[in-house]
This record gives structure tokens, sequence and C-alpha cells, in this order.
């Protein structure tokens, strides 16, 4: 019989190969792209809840898409930042499983959420007088509640594949738990398993890619027969940053799938780097590259600091008079 015994919990290793003097960098980086991406999420959401202005289409898709990033953020971030700082690698089996379901549910949730990011850009640059008739609020927001209910059903198939695997290793070689890292601790051949999740990897990540570019280059297409020179190169400049942020979500996403199943050994700490790049930095783009730099989110953002500014001086009068009649 096999030497097995079971798992009740697992260690998260992070950078494994690293020496101990780079962990507070290390730990120090990951802090910060967590305080960043909750500022600029945090930022979206509150801007885009509190202003009635903003309840159109685009916003609510980007709503979504900020909700989802915060989260996974917060559910993978801070029990890596816990191993760093306090020397608490060590994650319950259950809490290892539902990091994995939430990773590959909010993760799915993004894929789609880009493509339907993609899809309202496309109709209302390719076909805008028909833009307020096939868009609108209540079927943007039934649309996002689907994606929301079948993405949670992706999560939740992977999370009960691989709860059903039996372990016979503990450490696991990344930032947080995801399906390769955990099946590659299973006893038993599990290739069946794998082969299964990176089928559903292809429908959630090749399918979306593929028709996001095809939408971006009829935008492109559109923009160059139909645009004055002089807006073109802006309309340029949008295309280019929004499409190198979704290529750095989806291409190595794409990539290390096919890695593991063609058997591709990687180094353990490029596999966590690219695993961080791909996760982490898009969380933080996001926010500024479709949301922060519209005019409509700019003046918004604008007005209410010149509000804050006018309510704190009319505030300081007040004080004033209170302060000078204490001294009669």
């Amino acid at each position: 019989m096999d030497n097995r015994s079971e798992i009740f919990e697992f260690v998260l290793l992070g950078f494994p190969g690293i020496g101990e003097k780079f962990h507070t960098p290390v730990s120090i980086a990951l802090f910060l792209v967590y305080l960043t991406s909750l500022f600029s999420n945090g930022t979206v959401i509150a801007l885009i809840a509190c202003n009635r202005h903003l309840y159109q289409p685009m916003y609510v898709v980007i709503f979504n898409l900020a909700i989802s990033d915060l989260l996974f953020d917060t559910v993978a971030l801070p029990k890596i930042l816990a191993k760093y700082w306090f020397d608490d690698g060590s994650i319950s089996y259950a809490g290892c499983i539902f990091q994995l379901f939430c990773a590959h549910f909010l993760g799915s949730f993004d894929s789609y959420i880009l493509l339907l990011m993609a899809i309202d850009r496309y109709v209302a640059i390719c076909k805008p007088l028909r833009y307020p008739s096939i868009i609108n609020n209540r079927r943007t927001i039934f649309i996002c509640c689907g994606l929301w209910f079948f993405t949670c059903l992706i999560g939740l198939t992977i999370a009960l594949l691989d709860a059903g695997v039996e372990m016979c290793g503990q450490e696991i070689t990344s930032c947080f738990c995801t399906n390769l890292r955990v099946l590659s601790l299973a006893c038993d051949d599990v290739t069946s398993i794998k082969r299964t999740t990176f089928c559903i990897a292809m429908f959630v990540l090749l399918l979306p890619l593929v028709l996001i570019l095809f939408s971006y280059g009829v935008i492109i297409r559109v923009i160059i027969t139909q645009t004055h020179p002089a807006s073109r190169r802006r309309a340029y400049y949008t295309c280019a940053t929004q499409l190198s942020v979704i290529c750095l979500y989806f291409i190595p996403r794409i990539f290390v799938s096919v890695a593991h199943q063609v058997k591709l050994i990687l180094n353990e700490d490029v596999n966590v780097l690219i695993l961080c790049l791909y996760t982490f930095v898009p969380h933080m783009a996001n926010p500024i590259i479709y949301c922060l730099r519209t005019k409509k989110i700019r003046r918004t953002l604008k007005n209410l600091i010149k509000r804050r500014i006018l309510v704190k001086n009319a505030r300081i009068p007040a004080v004033n008079v209170i302060t000078n009649s204490d001294h009669l």
C-alpha cells in the first residue's frame, strides 16, 4: 500500500527559489500592488455607485470588473503577505479549495466581462445609431448577472474536481492556490482532470480572446476609414493601451495552460512571476485604462474634489467665529 495520509492543510511557498534577503522587497511589492488595486478599484466602485449620471451600460460593465478584481486580490494577496511578514504560509485544505474556486470563478468572470466590454465598444463605434436599442442598462445588468452565475459554475466545477483528488504533498509553489498547483500534489494519475480543466480554460480564455481581437480589428478598420486624421492618433492610442492589457491578461494564461498540457518544464520562480504579472498587473491597470481615462469619470472626479474643497473652505469662517466668541 502507498504511504498516504489525509491532508488537512497546505503551505504556500510564494517564490520558492529566492533567498530570505529578498522576502522583504517581494512582500513590499505585493503589498503595494494590493494597496494600488484597493484604491483604484475602490475609487471606481465608489464613483459609479454614488453618481447616477454614470448609470450607463459601459460604466455598469466597468463597475462589475472593478468588483471582481478587488475581490480576487482580497482573496489571494493577504495570505501570501502573512507568509512573508509573519512566517505563516499555512492554509487550511478548505481555505485552499476556496481560494482555488475564487481564482477560477473571478478569473473566468474577468475574461467574459472584458469580452462584453469589447462588444460594447464595437457597437458604440461601428453601429452608433443602433447602440441605444442594442445596449441598454437593463440588458447589460441582466448579462452581468448571468455572467456571475455562469462563471461561478465554472469555478465550482474546477473546485469540486480538485477536491475529489487525494493529495500526497502539502507545499504549493505559488502565491495562492490554483488548479495546476494543487493537481501537481496528487497521489494518483489525474490526466483526465487536467484535460477537462484544460478544455474549460480554452473555452474561458481562447474563445473570448479571439472575439475580442476580432472586434478590435473591426474597430480599427472603422477608425481608419471614418475617423478624422486629427483624432485618429488618440483612438489608436486608446486601442493600443486596452489591447496591451487584454493581451497581458489572456496570452500568458493560455501559454501556461498549454505548457502544462505538453509538459513543458519552467523554473518555479518564473512560473510564479508570470502568475503575478498576468493576475495582478491587469487588476491595477483596468481602472485607469477603462475608467479613469474617460472624460466623464475625470469630470466627475474633478467636480467631487472641487466640492470637497468648497465645503472645507466654507467651514473655516464658521470655526473662526466660534473660536473668537470663546475669547469674549
